[in-house]
C-alpha cells in the first residue's frame, strides 16, 4: 500500500492567531502560560485537520513560536554566550532574546537573519565559536511527541538535520571545523532519537535541505558520518527529506544513506525521478513531493497519479510514499476561508488544507484504483482546462509589448562615473547622505483608518485626509531629524507588493492568505493569475503631494519587478521571466510618470533579487541574466540626472555582486547592521562602484542602538567603501517599528553621520 505523508504544516493559524499570542506576550499584555495554551490549541486544531484528511502520522515538532532553526539552536544548547549572561525572567524571553535582541541598558544583538535558501522565510543563523559543548539542552521534539498522542494522534517527530544545521551556521572563528563541529553535535541527536524511540515513536522525519545545494565531497563525507551514526542510537525509521530543488550529483548519494525513506522534491526536481527510481537501493521507499508545498495551484491530480504509477511499476506500492513537495509552512492554510474570490479564479486555487486532500487522492487513486477518485480527478482536469481557456488569463497586447523590447531598453544613455556630477548638481547632497529605506512606523490608529475603509466604515475623502495628515506628520519629523532625501512613510500602502498588485491587472487577492516571512511578521502574498498591465499612475498623486510639503528631495518609491515576482503566488502556467518582464513593463510606465512630475530621487525596492537565485550554481546564470535585466528595463528609460536607488535585504552577496552592479542602480541599500558591515567584503575593490548604503540601525530589533554605535559601523564601512560613495541609512524599511524606537534611533543615525563627516574633514582622525 502506497502511504501519503505530509511533510510539515504552516504555524501561525489560519487568522493569525500565534502571531498575536505572541505579540501580546511581547507588549506583557498576556502571560507566557496564555501565550503556549494558544501554541497548544493552534497545534491540536493543525493535527486534526491533517489526521481527518487521511494523513496517518502527523508531523510534531514541526511548529515554532519563532523559527525551527532558532529552536534547533535552543535545543541543542548554541547559544551566544552575550544572551548567557542576560539576567532575564525564565527561558522563553531568553529564546525571544536571541530572535529579537533586547533594548534598553543590556542591549544585546539578535542572531543575524537570513531567507531560508530561495524563499520568502527567514531564519535565525546559528552562531559557532568552535568551542560549542553542545548538549540536549531542551527536549521540545519530546515534548511536541508527547502532546500529539496524548491528543489521540499517531506522530511522527520532525527534526532539522544535524548537516543542514551546522552548514546553515555562521563561524565566528575563521579555522573552525565543521567536522569538529559534527562529532561534538551527534551525542545530542543521538540521545534526541533515543528519548523518542523509548516513547514509542516508530518514525523520525529529519530534514537536509543542503542536499538539494551544490556540496563538495567533504560535506557528503559529514552526511554519511552523520547518518550512519545516528541510524544506529535507537530503533526508528528515518525519513530523510530533502527539498526546494533536485539532488543533481548528491542524488546518488542521499539515496546510499542508512535511512528506510527519502523525499524527493518532484515539483522543484522532476528531472531527479527517473535516476532515483534507477539508483534506489531494494531496501529504500521513496517518498514522492508531487504537490506543491509552496504555490497555490491546483495539482494536475492525473498526471501526479501517472508519476506514481510509473514509480510504484519500478519498486511496488508499499516502497512509495506521496506528498507535498515540501513542508507547507509556505502556502496559506485553508480556501474556505475565502468568501471574495472570484469564483473563477478559487476554483484553481488550493491551499495548505486543500493539499492535503489532493495527497490523500493521489494515494487513493494509486491503491484503490482511479475509478475510487473518478469524480475528484475528472473535476481536477475541468478546473485545468478552463484556467487554461480562460480570457481573464490572457491579454495579446501584452505579448505584443513584450516582443517590441529591444536591446536600448536597457541601458542608460551615460555611465555612473558620468551621471554621478549630474545628480550631485541636481540634488546638492553633502558628504554621506543621510536617508531611510521608504517606511515609516504604521501606528495602531493608521492600522484602524485603514481597516474602517475597507469596512466602508469612512469614505474615500476621509482617509484621504487622514492619508495626508500621517504624510505630513512624517515629513517634518524626518526635517527635525535632519536627514538629507526623505520619504513619504508609504501611510497609503498596506504592503510593499500588495499595494501595487492592487493597482495592476493580473492580480487577485486574498482576505486570510498568510504565510510567515520571519517570527511574527506575517504577509498575505498577492495572486498574479494573468497577464500584468497598469491601469494607470500608482504613487504620483502621493509624491506629489509629499514634495510639495518640503524642499528637500523626496524620493519615489516602487517596488521592484522581481521582488513583486518572488512575494507572490505567481502563476505556473509561462516562464517565470515573462510574467516578470511584464511587471518590468508596468514599473518602467510608473517611474517616467514620476520624473514627468518632477521626482529626481526613484528608489526601485529589489530585497528578493537574491533569494530566488536557483539552489543550483549551474542554474544561476540564466536567472541573474533576466532578473538584472527586469531591472535595468523598468529603470533605464530616466534621463541621466535622475538618481535610482534599490534596496536589498540580509544575504549573502559574494556570488552575485557582480549581477547588483549589472543593475546599475546609482545607490543601493543593504541590510548589514546584524553581520557587523562583513557583507560588504563583496562589494570592495573595483566589484562595485557605484554608490552604497549599508545599514546602520537593525529595524528587525526593538533595540535602539547608539550613535557611538552606528558610528563605529561607518568607520567599517570605510574599510570597503569610500567615503564619497557612502550613504547612511537604516537596514530596511521602518513600519514594523514604533515611533519611540525609530525617532532615537534616526537621531543617532543623523549624529553618527555629521560626526564621521567632521572626523573626514579634520583630516581623517582616528577611524579605528
Amino acid at each position: 500500500m502506497t502511504t501519503p505523508l505530509n511533510l510539515g504544516f504552516a504555524r501561525i493559524g489560519a487568522k493569525r492567531e500565534l502571531k498575536k499570542a505572541v505579540e501580546a506576550y511581547w507588549a506583557s499584555k498576556i502571560s507566557a502560560e496564555q501565550l503556549l495554551s494558544t501554541a497548544r490549541e493552534i497545534r491540536k486544531l493543525h493535527w486534526s485537520w491533517q489526521s481527518e484528511a487521511g494523513i496517518p502520522e502527523v508531523p510534531s515538532g514541526d511548529f515554532s513560536l519563532y523559527d525551527h532553526v532558532l529552536d534547533t539552536a535552543w535545543m541543542v544548547d548554541a547559544i551566544p554566550s552575550r544572551f548567557r549572561e542576560l539576567n532575564l525572567s525564565g527561558d522563553l524571553d531568553l529564546y525571544f532574546a536571541m530572535a529579537r535582541g533586547i533594548a534598553g541598558q543590556t542591549a544585546t544583538q539578535a542572531l543575524e537573519m537570513t531567507k531560508w535558501f530561495d524563499t520568502n522565510y527567514h531564519y535565525l543563523v546559528p552562531e559557532f565559536t568552535g568551542a560549542e559543548d553542545f548538549r540536549l539542552r531542551r527536549n521540545p521534539q519530546l515534548d511536541a511527541y508527547r502532546e500529539a498522542k496524548a491528543f489521540g494522534f499517531a506522530a511522527r517527530p520532525v527534526i532539522l538535520g544535524p548537516v543542514s544545521f551546522l552548514l546553515l551556521g555562521k563561524s565566528r572563528q575563521a579555522h573552525a571545523s565543521t567536522a569538529a563541529l559534527l562529532d561534538r553535535l551527534l551525542p545530542a541527536y543521538e540521545e534526541l532519537l533515543r528519548t523518542l524511540a523509548d516513547e514509542g515513536a516508530a518514525s523520525v522525519q529529519i530534514d537536509e535541505p543542503v542536499l538539494a545545494t551544490d556540496l563538495a565531497d567533504e560535506e557528503r563525507g559529514l552526511l554519511t558520518k552523520a547518518f550512519t551514526r545516528i541510524s544506529k542510537a535507537a530503533p526508528l525509521k528515518i525519513l530523510l527529506a530533502t527539498y526546494f530543488a533536485p539532488l543533481r550529483d548528491n542524488l546518488e548519494h542521499a539515496l546510499q544513506l542508512p535511512v528506510h525513506a527519502v523525499h524527493l522534491d518532484l515539483v522543484r526536481g522532476l528531472e531527479q525521478f527517473d535516476g532515483a527510481l534507477r539508483l534506489a537501493p531494494k531496501n529504500l521507499t521513496l517518498s514522492l513531493g508531487l504537490v506543491d508545498g509552496r504555490n497555490i495551484w491546483k495539482a494536475d491530480l492525473t498526471q501526479a497519479v501517472e508519476l506514481a504509477e510509473k514509480a510504484i511499476d519500478r519498486l511496488s506500492g508499499d516502497r512509495i510514499m506521496v506528498g507535498p513537495s515540501c513542508s507547507l509552512l509556505h502556502v496559506p492554510i485553508d480556501l474556505s476561508n475565502e468568501t471574495a474570490l472570484a469564483p473563477e479564479i478559487k476554483d484553481w486555487l488550493s491551499f495548505g488544507r486543500q493539499k492535503l486532500a489532493e495527497i490523500v487522492t493521489i494515494t487513493r487513486a494509486l491503491n484503490e484504483g482511479r475509478d475510487a477518485v473518478r469524480a475528484e480527478l475528472e473535476a481536477n482536469r475541468e478546473s485545468l482546462a478552463k484556467r487554461r481557456r480562460s480570457e481573464s488569463v490572457h491579454n495579446a497586447g501584452v505579448g505584443r509589448r513584450l516582443r517590441a523590447i529591444r536591446n536600448s531598453d536597457f541601458v542608460r544613455t551615460k555611465a555612473f562615473d558620468e551621471r554621478k556630477p549630474l545628480q550631485q548638481a541636481a540634488l546638492g547632497l553633502s558628504l554621506l547622505p543621510t536617508t531611510t529605506i521608504g517606511s515609516f512606523p504604521q501606528t495602531e490608529e493608521l492600522r484602524r483608518q485603514r481597516a474602517r475603509r475597507r469596512r466602508n466604515g469612512i469614505s474615500a475623502e476621509e482617509y484621504d485626509g487622514y492619508i495626508r495628515q500621517e504624510i505630513t506628520h512624517v515629513i517634518r519629523e524626518q526635517e527635525k531629524l535632519g536627514l538629507d532625501v526623505l520619504v513619504h512613510g508609504e501611510a497609503e500602502r498596506n504592503d510593499m507588493v500588495e499595494y501595487f498588485g492592487e493597482l495592476l491587472n493580473g492580480f487577485t487577492f486574498t482576505q486570510n492568505g498568510w504565510v510567515q516571512s520571519y517570527g511574527s511578521r506575517c504577509v498575505k502574498p498577492p495572486v498574479i493569475y494573468g497577464d500584468v498591465t497598469r491601469r494607470g499612475p500608482m504613487t504620483v498623486r502621493w509624491w506629489q503631494f509629499a514634495q510639495n510639503l518640503t524642499t528637500l528631495p523626496m524620493k519615489g518609491m516602487l517596488t521592484g519587478p522581481v521582488t513583486v515576482l518572488q512575494w507572490s503566488f505567481v502563476r505556473d502556467d509561462q516562464p517565470r521571466r515573462d510574467t516578470c518582464f511584464q511587471l518590468a513593463l508596468a514599473i518602467r510606465d510608473e517611474i517616467l510618470d514620476l520624473e514627468s512630475a518632477g521626482c529626481r530621487v526613484i528608489q526601485l525596492d529589489e530585497p528578493a533579487l537574491r533569494e530566488g537565485l536557483p539552489l543550483h550554481k549551474a542554474d544561476g546564470s540564466d536567472y541573474l541574466h533576466w532578473a538584472v535585466d527586469a531591472f535595468r528595463l523598468a529603470t533605464a528609460g530616466v534621463r541621466d540626472s535622475t538618481q535610482i536607488h534599490t534596496h536589498m535585504c540580509y544575504a549573502e552577496f559574494n556570488d552575485i555582486v557582480d549581477s547588483i552592479a549589472a543593475m546599475d542602480a546609482d545607490v543601493i541599500s543593504l541590510e548589514s547592521a546584524r553581520s557587523q558591515m562583513e557583507l560588504l567584503d563583496a562589494f570592495a575593490g573595483d566589484r562595485y562602484r557605484n554608490d552604497l548604503g549599508p545599514g546602520v540601525y537593525d529595524i528587525h530589533s526593538p533595540r535602539v542602538p547608539s550613535s557611538d554605535e552606528m558610528l563605529e559601523l561607518l568607520k567599517k564601512a570605510l574599510a570597503f567603501i569610500p567615503a564619497v560613495r557612502l550613504w547612511v541609512n537604516p537596514d530596511c524599511g521602518l513600519k514594523t517599528r514604533t515611533w519611540q524606537e525609530v525617532t532615537p534611533a534616526l537621531q543617532h543615525l543623523v549624529t553618527a553621520a555629521r560626526t564621521l563627516r567632521q572626523i573626514l574633514s579634520d583630516g581623517g582622525g582616528p577611524l579605528s
